[in-house]
């Protein structure tokens, strides 16, 4: 029996002044305090038998993601389906009485919280995530791979698997930044999920994810 474990990583912090979704946007790199979460991530997983590492095409994922491949001299390899999911309200501050949620022309977006009408599918999510995972656990079978994504992937992954409904309180998300979620495989059946903050924790609140 092989057992392997995937490390399903929140990026860090991510430097935002202005506070908008920040979400596909390009040139949204870590902060101080995020290359901080980085570092401390990497120093968890120093001892590790880590023999792959796999991150969103996201600057803030890459460069999560970057001092556990060095520390490892492994090559940073890319997936896109690790990504942040769509959201059509990317580039806007979506705060209640910012205008985006109470402008008409963004009611059509609101009307179906359970798919949700204003992004990516959950279950669509879901799906590119798993195959991410699975590609990471065939690359590193028998050993541990780390795969850098965002926030609401790697939760949605998670309800998924856990068989809970896919929409949710995203103010419950067990997911903070620098979070890990581990994926405990016993050849190819999952037996395992494990939740750790060796950054410490945060607000799930944080926009962008």
């Amino acid at each position: 029996m092989t057992r392997t474990i995937v490390h399903m990583l929140r990026h860090g912090e991510v430097h935002n002044p202005t506070g908008i979704l920040y979400g596909r946007l390009p040139g949204y790199h870590l902060s101080d305090l995020g290359r901080r979460q980085a570092l401390t991530v990497a120093e968890f997983l120093s001892d590790r038998d880590i023999t792959h590492v796999v991150a969103s095409p996201l600057q803030r994922a890459q460069e999560t993601a970057a001092p556990i491949a060095d520390s490892h001299q492994l090559t940073l390899a890319t997936d896109d389906r690790l990504i942040e999911s769509e959201n059509v309200f990317e580039g806007q501050k979506v705060e209640f009485g910012s205008g985006a949620l109470t402008s008409p022309k963004h009611w059509k977006h609101l009307t179906n919280p359970f798919r949700p009408s204003w992004g990516e599918a959950y279950l669509m999510i879901a799906h590119r995530m798993l195959g991410a995972v699975q590609r990471a656990r065939a690359t590193a079978s028998g050993h541990e791979a780390v795969c850098v994504s965002h926030q609401l992937p790697i939760w949605t992954l998670r309800r998924f698997l856990e068989g809970k409904r896919m929409w949710h309180d995203p103010r419950n998300r067990e997911c903070s930044l620098a979070s890990l979620t581990s994926l405990e495989f016993e050849d190819e059946r999952l037996v395992r999920i494990n939740y750790q903050e060796p950054a410490g924790a945060s607000d799930p609140k944080v926009t962008g994810a």
